[in-house]
């Protein structure tokens, strides 16, 4: 067997193993209920099938061009770093919409202190509140 035949073997490895994340990610896109478990699909198994898809392109291009493959690369370096910041700014604004859960997916989350979770807006810092905890004691810093 030449190294060639064993780099086609990788490279089809790869292709599969993108394709399969890429679907699972969707199909959790299509079947997940609520939008906090929706965020679990495009971000981990999308995205994992997109990197997947890339390294097979950087291989197959490396060995046709004979040099490395600069803009597969900062393809996959931009994707690894975007995909968890913006999976965590739309978890966030799920949050501050107040969107419904799933009766899985309830719950009084820890990140959110006692004045966030009411009917009150909550106070914004530079009017001049104090920052309170959940049992609306002031924070020592």
């Amino acid at each position: 067997m030449t190294t060639f035949v064993i780099l086609e073997g990788v490279i089809s490895l790869f292709l599969i193993a993108g394709g399969a994340f890429a679907f699972i990610g969707s199909l959790g896109m299509t079947h997940l209920r609520d939008f906090y478990m929706r965020l679990h699909g495009p971000t981990k198994a999308t995205t994992m099938g997109i990197g997947c898809t890339l390294i097979a392109s950087m291989l197959y291009f490396g060995v046709i061009d004979s040099q490395p493959v600069v803009q597969e690369m900062l393809i996959t370096l931009f994707l690894f770093i975007t995909a968890p910041v913006s999976a965590h700014l739309l978890a966030k604004s799920g949050l501050h919409k107040k969107l419904p859960h799933v009766d899985k997916t309830r719950g009084r989350p820890p990140e959110l202190r006692s004045e966030e979770i009411g009917e009150k807006p909550v106070p914004h810092p530079a009017q001049g509140h104090e920052h309170l905890t959940h049992e609306n004691k002031p924070l020592h810093r």
